[in-house]
Parts: C-alpha cells; sequence; structure tokens
C-alpha cells in the first residue's frame, strides 16, 4: 500500500513490503533529494544492467585525486629499478595533480623531476632503489641500513650525517659527468689502440665534435671521501664505506664507443678499483674490529642487497668473511682442526678465505700473542693468493719460536711442507737465517713481532738441540 503527502511527495519515495523484501540483496543508490538535477545535456542514457538489476540514469565525472606520478591514469609510466640518467618514456609527463615520490610536492615543483642522475619523474614504489631514497629523503640515510633507532649511536650517526652531505655531492658530479665534455677530434685524446697523440689519429679526425665522458671528477670525490671515512671512528667508517659502495654502483657509463681513458677517467676500470678499496677496507673491519654480531650481519646483508654492474660481479660475495665464533675457525684455531675442513650436511666445507681476511687474523693474533694459534692457522687456511698466503706462512717458524717451540720451529724452517715446495730457509735472506741461529743457539727471540726487530731480546725457553744435531 503506497501513501504520501504533498509536503514529502518530492524528497520520499515508498514502496511496498512485497517491493522490499525484492530488494533485499540487490544493489542500490542513494540519491540526495537535496542535490539539484543535472542539466539536460549533462544526463546520460539510461543504462540497465539485467544481471545485477541496477539502473544507472546519471554519472559524473570524478575529481582527480592527488596521486604519485606513476599511479596517474592519464600519462602511462614506464617502471625500472634504478634508472637515474634520463626521463623514461613518458615518465616526465604530468597532470595537475602529480606527486613527486621522493620529493612528496606536486612534481611541477621538483627541481629534480628531469635532473640528470637524480631523475625523480622514473621513481615509484615497486623498486627497493628509489624506496630507499624515499625514505631517506625524511628519515635520513641511516634508515636504508635497517637499523633500529635503538641501535644508533653516536658513531653510526655521524657516519650518516657524512654520507647524507656526500650524497648530494656526487649527484651534482655525476650529473656533470653525464653531461659530458664537447671537444674537437684534433684536441681530445685518441680513443683508439695503440693511442696516438692529439690530432694524429686519421679515424678520431674523421669525427665531428665529439662528446666525451671522464669519470674523473667522480674518483676524485669518492676518493677524498673515502680518505675522511677511515679517519672516523669503526661503526661511521663502515657505514660511509657501505653507501659509497652503493652509490657509485649505479653509476653508467653514457658513451656509446668505447673510449680509452686511463684508470680515474674510465667508468669501469675507476668503479672497479674503488669497490676493490671499499671491500678490502671492509674485510679488515670485520675481523679487527668488534663490532656486535647484529651490526656485522646487517653491513653483510647491506651489502649483499646492492646491485653490483656486470664487470663488478666478482665482489658479490666478498663481504662473507667468517666470524670468529664459527664452528669451523675455532677448532682450527684450537688445533683440534688441523686439515681446514669439516663435513656440514653431507657437504664438505673448508677454510678458505681471501688475503685481507687472512692478513687480518694474523694481524690480530699476533698483537693477542696467541702465536699457537697463528700457527695452526696459517697450516689449514686455503687462499686464491698462493704467493700472499706463502709469504705470511713463511713466517711460521718465527711464531714457533715465539711460543718456545724450537722443534717444530726448525722443521718449518729446513723442510718444505709439499714436495712441489721449496723449503722456508730458502726464501731467507743472511740476515733472516743469522737471526734464526741465534735463537736455536740461546733460546731467546726479539721481543717485538718482527723478527728482524733491533730491540731486546727475551727468553723463550732453553734450547741446545740445533747445535747437538746440526
Amino acid at each position: 500500500m503506497q501513501s504520501s503527502t504533498e509536503e514529502e511527495e518530492q524528497s520520499i519515495i515508498l514502496i511496498s513490503d512485497d517491493e522490499a523484501e525484492d530488494m533485499l540483496g540487490s544493489p542500490v543508490m542513494f540519491v540526495d533529494p537535496l542535490e539539484e538535477p543535472a542539466p539536460e545535456e549533462e544526463k546520460s542514457e539510461e543504462v540497465v544492467d539485467e544481471e545485477c538489476g541496477l539502473v544507472i540514469t546519471f554519472c559524473k565525472k570524478p575529481d582527480v585525486m592527488p596521486h604519485a606520478r606513476y599511479d596517474c591514469t592519464t600519462h602511462k609510466f614506464e617502471q625500472t629499478e634504478c634508472d637515474t640518467c634520463s626521463p623514461l618514456e613518458n615518465n616526465a609527463d604530468i597532470c595537475d595533480q602529480c606527486y613527486c615520490y621522493i620529493c612528496d610536492k606536486l612534481a611541477s615543483q621538483c627541481e629534480n623531476w628531469t635532473v640528470p642522475a637524480l631523475c625523480h619523474c622514473n621513481a615509484h614504489n615497486k623498486s627497493k632503489f628509489w624506496r630507499d631514497r624515499h625514505d631517506s629523503s625524511f628519515s635520513g640515510v641511516l634508515v636504508t641500513f635497517n637499523l633500529q633507532l635503538t641501535d644508533i649511536d653516536a658513531d653510526l650517526q655521524r657516519g650518516g650525517d657524512l654520507l647524507q652531505k656526500f650524497i648530494e655531492e656526487l649527484c651534482k658530479e655525476y650529473n656533470k659527468y653525464l653531461l659530458g665534455e664537447e671537444v674537437l677530434p684534433t684536441q681530445h685524446e685518441c680513443f683508439c689502440f695503440p693511442k696516438l697523440p692529439p690530432g694524429k689519429c686519421d679515424v678520431c679526425i674523421s669525427h665531428s665534435i665529439e662528446t666525451v665522458y671522464k669519470y674523473s671528477g667522480i674518483f676524485t670525490l669518492v676518493t677524498r671521501f673515502l680518505n675522511q671515512a677511515e679517519k672516523e671512528n669503526p661503526k661511521a667508517t663502515a657505514v660511509m664505506f657501505l653507501g659509497a659502495a652503493k652509490e657509485i654502483a649505479f653509476h653508467k657509463d653514457p658513451s656509446l664507443n668505447c673510449q680509452n681513458f686511463d684508470s680515474s677517467s674510465s667508468l669501469k676500470i675507476a668503479v672497479h678499483c674503488l669497490l676493490q678499496r671499499i671491500t678490502t677496507q671492509l674485510q679488515r673491519m670485520l675481523v679487527l674490529c668488534d663490532f656486535p654480531r647484529s651490526l656485522h650481519e646487517m653491513f653483510v646483508k647491506y651489502f649483499q642487497t646492492i646491485s653490483l654492474p656486470c664487470h663488478c660481479f666478482g665482489f658479490s660475495n666478498s663481504l662473507n668473511v667468517m666470524p670468529w665464533d664459527h664452528v669451523l675457525l675455532t677448532t682450527v684455531l684450537k688445533g683440534q682442526n688441523v686439515t681446514g675442513q669439516r663435513k656440514t650436511k653431507g657437504r664438505k666445507v673448508s677454510l678458505w678465505e681471501c688475503l685481507p681476511v687472512i692478513e687480518a687474523r694474523v694481524e690480530r693474533l699476533v698483537d693477542q700473542k696467541n702465536y699457537k694459534e697463528v700457527v695452526h692457522y696459517l697450516r689449514a687456511v686455503k687462499c686464491n693468493d698462493i704467493k700472499g698466503l706463502r709469504y705470511l706462512q713463511d713466517k711460521i717458524p718465527f711464531y714457533l719460536c715465539k711460543s718456545g717451540n724450537f722443534m717444530d720451529a726448525s722443521n718449518s724452517l729446513l723442510f718444505a711442507v709439499n714436495s712441489l715446495a721449496c723449503c722456508t730457509a730458502c726464501r731467507l735472506t743472511a740476515s733472516e737465517f743469522e737471526v734464526y741461529l741465534k735463537m736455536f743457539r740461546t733460546g731467546s727471540v726479539p721481543k717485538g713481532n718482527d723478527i728482524l726487530d733491533p730491540g731486546v731480546w727475551t727468553a723463550a725457553g732453553k734450547c741446545d738441540f740445533f747445535l747437538k744435531h746440526v
């Protein structure tokens, strides 16, 4: 039964109970009765969806809300992991409501929207690289290290502050590098092989004005930053080194042709040299510095997240340094494992470390006067740098003398470890051999950790076996 009043006739629609039951579970559109009806020209044709029972009698174009550039429905967006050289496809195009993902302001107000080496127009939230940039722009660069607030002390904070300033300077210098330098073919150096003096190479002269890209400015800036980092406390140094490694790993060479530059001007050679210095220093720090276990693991994981270029893949696992409390290492140091091998879940694992790590372990053990552990370690460890490892192993007889084991020292000195190598005595100088004779005769050793230390000698035990057996 339907009823209505004259006052409610235009604002209330009454239906019967039967009609109400039929509409339960069906889509219903509520219309504000106070809204003025749209003009005739704005009304759309009536659309009926028989399946849902929905009738659309009016539609209105929605207002565009503020959105990040990658969510814009007006302009297509091209996604890549970390492209900062130049805008991709139509990424630089914007609508009135596009926001910069990095700056968190209108894209039209972003000063770095299309600037080479920054290119905020390419930023999106599906890339870890751009997410880290977004987070660091508000919370500081330390947020990219996944550090808890309770873990950030004064040293880490200082390292983060210095790294943030360096990144800003590096972006400007990288921008200059991407722009390149235009020079006449008779003025720039020859890029061919063999390299000829400027203006003497017919191939180079045949080209018109050429753009050259020299990485030397960035190489100098990064080198100066690394020099500064080495003067800081270990935690700050580690943060600064890791941050620098991540930044230079993203650099790309815009030149299409191979340019025969020196080591500091060629991007591939320069980045490789810088990463070699960074990883070597970090390897030593992970061995020599007593970082908390959580911080040690965080540094290693952070380096593993860096997307290294193809010419630097050799550094991928360079920070996988075995901690001091590792089972294999501790059994070797105690002399319980003389081979440096053990089986883990049916797989043979060997004590194999790179030379900088071995040097750092020997340095720390010697400073702590743990000469027996040094000998155990050097006899068991393996290394790709055979020559460098042999140089360290030649000091085993001296460390045995320092521990008072002169018998074993004489055997190590005069007899080869295997038939393929000469004995240590073959590589001694006359002065070193004389020192060994004195140690065997007197049972004393130099007080320092150098066999040719001119300082005071101290007794390490009685030893007259050399005179009896030789």
